[in-house]
């Protein structure tokens, strides 16, 4: 018990030297502290306006991307419609034509054309007699008596169309009337 009273006077006796120059620095005075204030408001004002003009520049940046994906989204779907272009202006070009090369070429542009509507999702909707009206999907442009069941379709008038799943345009059909 005694060694344990001696280290611990002999460790109160001696000065820990980060409190010891603690005691012995002086003080800073008013306005070195105010002097000090300042510098650190303008150092953290300086990181403030670049951090700021690095998020305007960012914003920026993203804006010019989303212009640039709009101006150009169709790009890929013009690339595919230009053989389609080429080979009717080719039929155009055929001195005498005859109705079987005709029909030929038209068949053959129509593979093109539904190759690119394919490849960019451009997808029909061609509802069959008897399916069920779907307003999301159909435009009824009249009700006719029919031996089937009412709200269900009885004739198709024109395609509709969907691209990624969204509606470009209805297809037109008549629809069975109730008895």
């Amino acid at each position: 018990m005694q060694d344990q009273d001696k280290y611990a006077e002999q460790a109160a006796s001696i000065e820990d030297p980060v409190t010891a120059e603690a005691a012995s620095a002086p003080t800073p005075t008013l306005e070195e502290q105010l002097a000090a204030s300042q510098l650190l408001v303008q150092e953290l004002q300086d990181s403030f306006l670049r951090a700021k003009a690095e998020v305007e520049n960012f914003r920026r940046r993203a804006q010019e991307d989303v212009t640039r994906a709009h101006k150009f989204a169709i790009e890929g779907f013009a690339e595919m419609l230009l053989p389609v272009k080429d080979s009717l202006e080719m039929a155009l070009q055929v001195e005498t034509p005859s109705v079987e090369s005709l029909k030929e070429g038209v068949e053959m542009t129509l593979k093109q054309l539904n190759a690119a509507f394919e490849k960019n999702r451009l997808l029909e909707i061609k509802p069959q007699q008897g399916d069920k009206l779907d307003p999301m999907k159909h435009q009824a442009m009249s009700l006719v008596p029919a031996d089937q069941e009412p709200n269900t379709v009885v004739n198709t008038l024109q395609k509709g169309y969907l691209i990624a799943d969204r509606l470009l345009r209805p297809a037109l059909v008549t629809v069975a009337q109730e008895k």
